[in-house]
């Protein structure tokens, strides 16, 4: 099947590489084992990093340093974003994946608090703060070379893939973090069993680096630069003046997807294990096998919405996330191992509707010379606010008013925004040959592309 290059030239489809496919999700893998162990085992951590006489307070201090990496995402997805757009994607997948695997190896070695004092919980937020940098440049980046990567009508099925390293990460930081447990005292977890997961990390990113430095930039990025096309000096200035309006109905879109998965991630095994009556474990391990049936599911995903759109699973999920979500805790509250799977199975439904889909809306919206920044941002943004929040916004509200069901109210708040949203700003773009060429009048006359816009309209 034929399509049309960026200066009207037709040219044979992109071809499917699967080692492309492996190499952009060797990244977000080792991303989301970061988030993942982390998440999982802040409990165990927050006696290390802080006084531990106030076990709320060392943990509201382990999860704000959770929120701090969120919070520089955005200034990752400004360097990496410029760095990818104007020297290419797969620089910045070298770089990131680097900077990911040491840094979190470098957790694993963090003094305590017992041994530096205060200075430890600041080493913490120093290497939470680099982390969240690097993570900044490391999705967008690795989404946008799949995208390209993917041909005509399959580009769902690509975003399914990213989002299966995304999900692998998390499963391998359960299995890992089970694996532990398993293995160890609840004192010999807490005194350094804890960091073992975290150093484990550092050959699978030789593995990884191993795996992208033998992959060449995407098809389409070269051919952006065969036609003369180069990203403006200013990528980040750029964006946000002519793609604003994407990434603030992406970001509005967003927003549920931001929470839903990290309550799920970061929150809800530790509330099985502290208030739903199971055994750390048990909490893990019931949330590892949740993982383990999600995953495969998420190329069926990426299937289904190439077949009838990012649209209509993405109003599925914000209409099942108000529904499905509080039938969820109350499963959660039967105490067995039974009920604490059955309950993130029945919460996985939504994630299942939201998570591929929206991972393929954005960079189809965009142009390419403005794709890395723009989905950079576009994802960056709303998880800086509601991710890297949202365990500390779960814990506040089950602190506050005893009842899980008070988190359950907030999803439900953010789905329904999310899908007024969707349901009256969000362009079906399933059906486009072509991801977005720029339209010339939305450039600068030093910047205009070659050929007339050949956006497919309707």
């Amino acid at each position: 099947m034929a399509t049309t290059s960026i200066d009207g030239a037709p040219r044979k489809a992109r071809p499917a590489s699967a080692r492309a496919v492996v190499a952009g999700c060797a990244g977000n893998l080792i991303e989301h084992i970061d988030l993942g162990l982390y998440g999982y085992l802040a409990p165990t951590m927050a006696g290390t990093f802080f006084p531990s006489h106030d076990r709320t307070s060392a943990l509201l201090g382990v999860y704000g340093a959770f929120a701090l990496s969120y919070l520089a995402q955005p200034l990752g997805g400004v360097i990496f974003g410029r760095m990818g757009d104007r020297l290419g994607r797969r620089l910045v997948l070298l770089v990131t994946i680097v900077l990911v695997g040491a840094l979190t190896a470098c957790i694993g070695i963090l003094p305590g608090y017992g041994q530096i004092g205060i200075a430890a919980p600041v080493l913490l937020l120093l290497v939470r703060l680099l982390q969240g940098i690097a993570h900044g440049g490391e999705y967008g980046s690795a989404l946008t070379f799949m995208v390209e990567y993917a041909g005509p009508r399959r580009r769902g099925l690509y975003s399914g893939y990213a989002s299966m390293g995304v999900f692998g990460g998390l499963l391998a930081a359960a299995g890992m973090s089970t694996l532990v447990s398993a293995l160890l005292t609840q004192q010999q977890m807490e005194d350094w069993g804890w960091r073992l997961p975290f150093l484990a990390v550092l050959p699978l990113t030789v593995v990884g680096l191993l795996l992208r430095v033998g992959v060449d930039d995407t098809p389409e990025f070269l051919a952006s630069r065969e036609a003369g096309e180069k990203a403006p000096v200013s990528p980040v200035r750029e964006t946000l003046r002519t793609q604003w309006r994407p990434l603030l109905l992406f970001s509005a879109g967003a927003m549920t997807n931001a929470v839903l998965s990290f309550v799920w991630v970061t929150y809800f095994p530790q509330w099985l294990e502290n208030e739903g009556g199971l055994s750390g474990t048990s909490a893990f391990a019931s949330h590892a096998v949740a993982l383990a049936v999600f995953i495969p599911l998420l190329a069926v995903a990426g299937m289904v919405s190439d077949r009838i759109g990012r649209r209509p699973l993405l109003l599925a999920g914000c209409v099942s996330t108000i529904v499905l979500v509080p039938l969820s805790f109350w499963v959660a509250h039967g105490g067995t191992f039974g009920s604490a799977l059955g309950a993130q199975l029945i919460y996985l439904v939504p994630e299942f509707c939201i998570a591929v889909p929206l991972a393929a809306w954005l960079p189809e919206m965009v142009p390419t010379r403005l794709r890395v920044t723009a989905t950079a941002l576009g994802f960056n943004l709303p998880f800086a606010l509601f991710s890297g929040t949202a365990p500390i916004v779960a814990t506040a509200l089950v602190d506050w008013t005893g009842s899980l069901y008070a988190v359950a109210a907030y999803l439900g708040t953010l789905a329904a925004i999310s899908f007024v949203v969707i349901l009256r700003g969000l362009r079906e773009t399933v059906h486009d040959d072509t991801l977005t060429p720029v339209p010339p009048k939305a450039l600068p006359d030093t910047a205009r592309p070659l050929a007339p816009d050949l956006t497919p309209k309707g």
